[in-house]
């Protein structure tokens, strides 16, 4: 058995979900891609869960994050304010996102000049303060004790954002493509 054999067999290269993908010029963005993908999935399945623990069964995966926008600082938020904070094109997506949440008692919609914003309740303060302590408690601590250093953490929260800008710009090159 020839050695390249031997070694395809033992190495088989970057963990991808799609090889064709990795047969590219860098093939460490299809590695990228696929753990992306995974954390993604994941992250969402948390967000539903941990507010479901927090009382509030019925939430999507974009509901929690807009809840936790809006109830960001304190301070009211727009539309605009949302969409730009959370990078999502589609404003009606969030906008019904805030429906269900004022239908649900968890924000308030008002008005700042002709705009309109969206509060947090102290029901929906509650739920977020409620994730936070279930976040702590299921998640936090198990990341303490992977033994992760926080600055090792905060660069690949920079490098997470790095490329979000990149692929925002090849997105925008694509619709001219």
């Amino acid at each position: 058995m020839r050695q390249s054999e031997v070694m395809s067999r033992t190495d088989p290269g970057p963990v991808v979900s799609s090889a064709h993908l990795a047969d590219g010029s860098f093939p460490q963005i299809s590695e990228f891609e696929y753990g992306l993908t995974l954390a993604n999935n994941a992250f969402q399945r948390w967000m539903m869960r941990a507010m479901a623990a927090s009382g509030h069964p019925d939430m999507s995966a974009l509901e929690v994050q807009v809840m936790h926008s809006v109830y960001h600082r304190g301070r009211a938020k727009t539309l605009a304010d949302l969409c730009l904070g959370l990078g999502i094109e589609d404003t009606h997506t969030v906008n019904y996102a805030i429906k269900k949440l004022a239908k649900a008692g968890l924000v308030r919609e008002g008005r700042q000049g002709k705009e309109k914003t969206v509060t947090a309740t102290e029901a929906g303060a509650a739920a977020c303060d409620r994730y936070r302590d279930i976040r702590e408690a299921l998640l936090l601590r198990a990341v303490h004790e992977l033994g992760f250093e926080p600055e090792q953490i905060s660069r690949l929260s920079t490098l997470l954002r790095l490329m979000s800008g990149q692929y925002d710009q090849a997105a925008r090159a694509a619709t001219t493509y």
